[in-house]
């Protein structure tokens, strides 16, 4: 009798599945990472949920300052993530930050040759190339000046049309119309090829596939303004992180453009500490814990009084920001608030009683509203992890992603074909 021995034969590495998604919000405080999973209507589940915190030096004014420990950090948040959803997923969309990201919004004015010639989609790429092309090299020389480096490099993140007219007639999809005069709002948003760089390595180290890097402001629009193109939203949003404020503007379902500047969470916590004589830990327990029994009174009166100081700072450079975007006669009287800073009731609370507004093009006293997972359209969450204000950041990188995948080549609708124009 013989014995035939059987060789075994290695088990090939489940490969992720087509329809899952990852978003990875690289934060100053937190890194998030979210996994969804595409339903066939085009919406989105949550299935697992990471977040890990980050150390001190991590990060700087929003950018990544240590690659290795930014690596580190997003490991332990993916990895929860993955557990919990019980799959892996290499594509992903990441956010960028920071006081040398430029988002505007321009008009530009284009006299076609023949008015007579149904518009064609290469001869709007080849019109939003120039547009995009200028846009840039202003964004190089705003940076250029600020950094005080003439040779410094940047790169387009995202791009998309506020609107557009025809002959002074308005559509939203410009293929196929003829007319000789066209006028395009067209948002453009660019980053020092330095921070892009560092995103790019932190996605290597962790063997994810980049899919798109994405103005987080940008990404917080596109997570409250959902799949909807007849969306109407009008309304100011705040993302308030741990390094920078970032700010965005919605008018009619378009954002008008995105601001941000270097006062967040942290610079509060630092305040308190300093005024209270403690370790930057212990403030920001106290700024989290303001009634807890291990604050004196005294310790309290100075905790209140730094965070005053430091509010006012910091609607100085809210001011600032909303009085730059100068296309709109009247900013939208809604302001939505999410990420980790918006927590700060003081915040809410002079947003929503102070006289902070009255200097500004608005038509009455804003209403300030904090945005949770529930307030996104098109967005479930099945796992039993509470997805507030903090990581509405990470549910825009979803919609993002989704918007990169609609511009893919088997893109054959109208929407897509725009996309597709659209895409960098």
């Amino acid at each position: 009798m013989s014995i035939i021995k059987s060789k075994k034969q290695p088990v090939k590495p489940t490969p992720p599945p087509d329809d899952v998604l990852l978003s990875l919000d690289i934060g100053t405080e937190f890194v998030k990472a979210v996994i969804a999973r595409e339903n066939k209507d085009g919406t989105l589940d949550i299935i697992g949920v990471g977040r890990a915190h980050q150390d001190a030096a991590n990060m700087h004014a929003g950018a990544i300052a240590d690659i290795g420990a930014v690596v580190a950090t997003c490991e332990r948040a993916l990895s929860d993530a993955e557990k919990q959803a019980g799959v892996t997923c290499k594509l992903v969309s990441v956010g960028i930050a920071g006081e040398l990201v430029k988002g505007n919004t321009s008009t530009v004015r284009y006299r076609r040759k023949n008015g007579n010639k149904p518009l064609s989609e290469q001869e709007m790429s080849l019109i939003i190339k120039r547009v995009q092309d200028r846009a840039g090299e202003l964004a190089r020389k705003e940076v250029a000046l600020e950094t005080n480096n003439p040779d410094i490099e940047v790169r387009l993140i995202n791009s998309a049309i506020v609107s557009l007219t025809i002959d002074g007639y308005k559509v939203s999809n410009p293929i196929g119309f003829k007319g000789s005069d066209l006028s395009i709002q067209f948002y453009t948003a660019f980053a020092p090829l330095v921070h892009i760089s560092a995103i790019e390595k932190v996605c290597a180290e962790l063997s994810l596939d980049l899919l798109a890097v994405a103005v987080e402001p940008f990404a917080v629009c596109r997570a409250c303004l959902g799949d909807d193109p007849d969306s109407n939203l009008s309304a100011i949003v705040m993302d308030i992180g741990g390094g920078t404020t970032d700010i965005a503007i919605v008018d009619d379902g378009g954002v008008d453009g995105t601001k941000m500047f270097g006062i967040g969470g942290r610079s509060f916590t630092h305040q308190i500490a300093e005024s209270i004589g403690v370790d930057y830990d212990t403030a920001e327990f106290f700024k989290l814990n303001p009634d807890s029994d291990e604050l004196p009174d005294q310790a309290r009166e100075k905790m209140e009084e730094a965070i005053g100081k430091n509010l006012t700072v910091w609607l100085g450079g809210v001011q600032l920001a909303l009085e730059d975007f100068n296309l709109l006669e009247v900013l939208p009287n809604q302001i939505l608030l999410c990420g980790g800073g918006a927590g700060l009731m003081q915040i809410q609370e002079t947003l929503a009683t102070s006289d902070w507004y009255q200097d500004l093009p608005f038509s009455r006293r804003p209403v300030i509203h904090i945005v949770d997972s529930e307030d996104i359209p098109g967005i479930t969450n099945s796992t039993d992890i509470e997805l507030d204000h903090s990581f509405i950041t990470a549910l825009g990188l979803l919609r993002v992603s989704l918007d990169t995948l609609a511009g893919s080549p088997d893109g054959h609708s109208i929407r897509d074909k725009i996309a597709k124009v659209l895409q960098n």
